[in-house]
C-alpha cells in the first residue's frame, strides 16, 4: 500500500475532516490536547471536506474545524512552511473564530472557548523541548491564569518528535509518528493498527482508494510545496552571498564570523572558510560551545 502524505492541506482534511472522519478526529484531538485521555467524547466536523472540482481552488475556512460538543471550537492547521506572518495569523484566526461567535445583541457570557491547534513541519520554539506545547493567558510576572481561559494556542511541532517505531508507547506517540511517517510506510504497523481509529485513518490514507481527481490535486499540492520551498532555499542562499559579499568589500571580521555561524551546520570547515575568508582555525573556534 502507498499512504499519501497526511502534511498536504489536501490530505490532511481528507483524513481528519472528511464525513468519515468522525472518530478519527477525536482520537487524534483527544491524543494530542489531553494527553491520550478521553476527554472529548462527541463533536461535529463544520466544513466537512469535498473532492476538489477546480484544482489550485484554496479554500476560505482552515484545515479543520470542529465543535466539540461541551460548546468549545477546536481549529485545526497543518503548516509545512513557515512564512512571514505565520504566527500573527494563528492569533488572529483564534481570535476571530472566538469574536463571531457574538451576535448582534448577544450577551458576552455566550461566548465559548476556542482552542487553535497548530501542527508545524519546523521548530517553532528555541526554549521549548517538547513536541507539543499550550499556550494560555497569564499574568506576567506571578503567571496567574487570566479568569477566563477561553482562547488556548497548542502547538506540534513535527521535527521534535524523535520516537522510532519501536519506540511508540502512547496514542499521543502513535498519532504524530502518523503524521510524520505515514508516506514512508507500506503495510500498517502491527501496534499503530491496534487504535482502531488510527486503522481507519490508514484506510482513508490509501492512496488507492483516491479518485482520479484526488490524484491529481495532491499532486498539485506536493510540486507547489517543493517549488516553495526551494524558492525559499534560494532567497537565502542568494542574501548570504550578498552578506559574504558585502562582509568581505567592507573587511568586517564580525560580519563574516556571524555570516559562519550561520553556515555550521549545513557545511564543513573547509567550505566555510573558503566563502568567509576565515581560517580554519577561526571556524573551529565558533564550533566550540560558549
Amino acid at each position: 500500500m502507498v499512504f499519501i502524505n497526511p502534511k498536504t492541506d489536501f490530505a490532511f482534511k481528507k483524513i481528519f475532516g472528511s464525513d468519515q472522519s468522525h472518530a478519527i478526529l477525536i482520537s487524534f484531538l483527544n491524543a494530542i490536547l489531553f494527553q491520550g485521555q478521553p476527554t472529548i467524547k462527541d463533536l461535529t466536523i463544520l466544513n466537512p471536506y469535498q473532492a476538489p472540482k477546480i484544482r489550485g481552488v484554496k479554500e476560505t475556512y482552515l484545515d479543520v474545524k470542529a465543535l466539540l460538543s461541551t460548546g468549545e471550537t477546536v481549529i485545526i492547521e497543518m503548516q509545512v512552511l513557515n512564512v512571514e506572518g505565520f504566527e500573527k495569523r494563528i492569533l488572529y484566526n483564534a481570535a476571530k473564530a472566538y469574536s463571531i461567535q457574538l451576535g448582534a445583541g448577544a450577551a458576552y457570557s455566550s461566548l465559548n472557548p476556542v482552542i487553535a491547534l497548530t501542527i508545524t513541519d519546523f521548530e517553532m520554539f528555541d526554549d521549548i523541548e517538547t513536541p507539543i506545547s499550550h499556550f494560555a493567558l497569564k499574568e506576567k510576572e506571578c503567571l496567574v491564569n487570566y479568569p477566563i481561559g477561553d482562547l488556548e494556542l497548542a502547538f506540534v511541532e513535527l521535527p521534535k518528535f524523535k520516537r522510532s517505531l519501536e519506540e511508540l508507547e502512547t496514542l499521543t506517540d502513535k498519532w504524530i509518528y502518523f503524521l510524520q511517517h505515514a508516506p514512508d510506510l507500506r503495510t500498517v504497523p502491527e501496534a499503530m493498527g491496534a487504535v482502531l481509529e488510527i486503522q481507519q485513518a490508514f484506510e482513508i490514507a490509501n492512496q488507492a482508494r483516491l479518485t482520479p481527481e484526488e490524484l491529481d490535486e495532491l499532486e498539485h499540492q506536493e510540486f507547489f510545496i517543493q517549488d516553495q520551498r526551494g524558492a525559499i532555499v534560494k532567497a537565502t542562499n542568494q542574501a548570504l552571498k550578498q552578506g559574504i559579499q558585502q562582509g568581505k568589500q567592507q573587511g568586517d571580521q564580525q560580519a563574516r564570523r556571524e555570516i559562519a555561524r550561520r553556515m555550521l551546520e549545513v557545511m564543513d570547515d573547509a567550505a566555510i572558510s573558503q566563502m568567509t575568508d576565515l581560517t580554519i582555525a577561526e571556524i573551529q573556534q565558533l564550533r566550540q560551545p560558549e
